[in-house]
């Protein structure tokens, strides 16, 4: 395929992909509103950090850049949001409740980096390559030369 075809195939993948991903934030985000904490908002950015470390370890190794523009940039990308975490914390701080809000930041960045952790494992674990009764390496992401 021409660089003109996989910036196509992959443009349309996360576009395909973030209609996906925003749908499914938003259809979370209104059957679980907000309240005293953005709990909400946080549980989508640990899930996500979770599915997309799984995706990095699991899938990357062999999946075509299309597939990992799609499912990396477009639906994990659009499903989580940092600036929803920099709203929370914004009107959590104007509100007065600076401790929630250190709190919210606290759990986000260690439920986030722990949850892509485990997800780097897990996806690492269902690599094929590994052999038996090993644990296999988890892969550096590397960038794309375009």
């Amino acid at each position: 395929m021409s660089r003109a075809g996989e910036a196509i195939a992959a443009g349309g993948a996360v576009l395909v992909g973030g209609l996906i991903g925003g749908s499914l934030r938003l259809g979370l985000d209104v059957a679980f509103p907000e309240g005293d904490f953005p709990l909400t908002t946080l549980l989508i950015n640990v899930v996500g950090s979770l599915v997309l470390g799984v995706l990095v370890a699991g899938v990357w190794p062999r999946a075509p850049h299309w597939l990992r523009s799609g499912l990396g940039t477009g639906l994990i990308g659009t499903f989580t949001t940092f600036s929803a975490v920099a709203v929370s914390l914004v009107s959590l701080s104007a509100a007065g409740r600076i401790g929630t809000a250190l709190v919210y930041l606290l759990v986000t960045l260690v439920g986030g980096l722990g949850a892509a952790t485990l997800g780097l494992w897990i996806g690492g674990r269902m690599r094929p390559t590994a052999p038996s009764g090993t644990t296999p390496d988890i892969p550096a992401i590397e960038e794309d030369d375009e």
